[in-house]
C-alpha cells in the first residue's frame, strides 16, 4: 500500500447569468468559499463568465473575448496566491482579430500565471456551434505540475476522445481536469436523456481505468434558452459534475438541477494501487499504433 498523497479538489459548478460583471462575482466567491475549506485546486465550467454563446453563430460574443492572460486571469492570481492552491480558468481567448480560442488558463499559488490549454477538439452540433468561434487548440496536451498534484486539463469535447486523455496522462498527470458545458436539447430529454448523459459519464470514468488517473468534470447547470429562437428551444445544461477514481468508481456526483460548490479529498496513492493491478501502461503495444494517426484504415 502506497504512502497516502492526499489532494483537496475543489467544484465550482455555475449557473451562470446574462451578466458577465455578477458571473465573474459568483466565481470569484465561489472559488474563495473553496479555497476556505482547504481545496488544493479549484476548477470552475467551461466559459463560466457568460451564458453558453455558441447555441447560435453572431458576431457579437467575440465582443466578450479577452487575452489569456488578461483581465480575468488577473482578477484571481491574489486567490491563488494567497492560498497557496491551482485554479483552473475556462475563457474565450482572443489571440488576434478573426483568431480565438476557447482555452483553460492555469494559475498556480505563489507562481501565478502558470500556462494554458487550448481546446484541441471543436464541435459543430445543433446549439454547439463552437467552430463558428474557436479555431483547434496547437499547443498540444498539457499536465501541469504544482506541489500537490499533476493537473491535466481537457475541455468539454475533448471528453470523448480517449487519444486526449491517453496523451494528457501520459505527460504525467494524476488529474484530468474537464470544464464542460453539456446538457440536454429539451425536446429530446424523453427519450435520449438518460443515454446521452449515461454516455458523458461513462466515456469519462473509462478515461480514469484506462489511465489509472482521476478525472474531474465540472459542468454549468440549468436551461439556457437558444436567443432568437422558438420558445422552449435551448440547452437543459445538466450538471451532475463529478469526480471519479482510478478504479472507475464515483467519488463525488453534485445535483443536477442547482450550482453547487464542493471540495473533495482525492488520495493520489490510489493510482499506484490500481496500476499494479492494471497495469495497462506497462502492457502497451507503442510498436503497432502508427495507424492511429490516419483519419480511418481503408486501405
Amino acid at each position: 500500500m502506497a504512502e497516502t498523497r492526499n489532494v483537496r479538489v475543489g467544484v465550482v459548478q455555475m449557473r451562470p447569468s446574462t451578466d458577465a460583471a455578477e458571473n465573474l462575482r459568483t466565481a470569484l466567491a465561489e472559488t474563495r468559499a473553496a479555497l476556505s475549506q482547504g481545496a488544493d485546486v479549484v476548477c470552475l465550467p467551461e466559459l463560466f463568465l457568460t451564458p453558453y454563446f455558441c447555441q447560435t453563430e453572431d458576431t457579437s460574443p467575440f465582443d466578450a473575448a479577452e487575452a489569456v492572460p488578461g483581465p480575468t486571469t488577473d482578477a484571481f492570481l491574489s486567490l491563488a496566491r494567497e492560498h497557496d492552491a491551482a485554479i483552473i480558468l475556462s475563457l474565450f481567448e482572443r489571440r488576434a482579430p478573426g483568431l480565438y480560442h476557447n482555452t483553460a488558463a492555469f494559475l498556480d499559488g505563489a507562481r501565478g500565471y502558470a500556462g494554458k490549454y487550448r481546446k484541441m477538439h471543436i464541435p459543430d452540433d445543433p446549439r454547439y456551434y463552437e467552430k463558428y468561434y474557436f479555431t483547434p487548440g496547437d499547443l498540444g496536451f498539457k499536465s501541469f505540475a504544482t506541489d500537490k498534484a499533476n493537473c491535466g486539463v481537457l475541455i468539454c469535447w475533448d471528453q470523448w476522445y480517449p487519444e486526449a486523455a491517453r496523451l494528457t496522462a501520459l505527460r504525467g498527470a494524476d488529474i484530468l481536469f474537464y470544464p464542460t458545458a453539456i446538457g440536454w436539447h429539451p425536446e429530446e430529454k424523453e427519450q435520449l436523456g438518460a443515454a446521452q448523459h449515461g454516455a458523458w459519464e461513462v466515456a469519462q470514468r473509462a478515461h480514469a481505468v484506462a489511465n489509472g488517473c482521476f478525472v474531474v468534470a465540472v459542468n454549468r447547470v440549468g436551461f439556457e434558452p437558444t436567443p432568437g429562437g422558438p420558445e422552449g428551444a435551448g440547452i437543459q445544461f445538466w450538471g451532475q459534475s463529478f469526480v471519479v477514481g482510478p478504479d472507475g468508481v464515483v467519488i463525488h456526483r453534485c445535483a443536477n438541477d442547482k450550482p453547487e460548490t464542493v471540495v473533495v479529498d482525492v488520495d493520489l496513492s490510489a493510482m499506484a494501487d490500481v496500476r499494479h493491478g492494471w497495469p495497462f501502461f506497462r502492457d502497451r503495444r507503442v510498436d503497432a499504433y502508427d495507424g492511429i494517426r490516419a483519419r480511418f484504415l481503408d486501405d
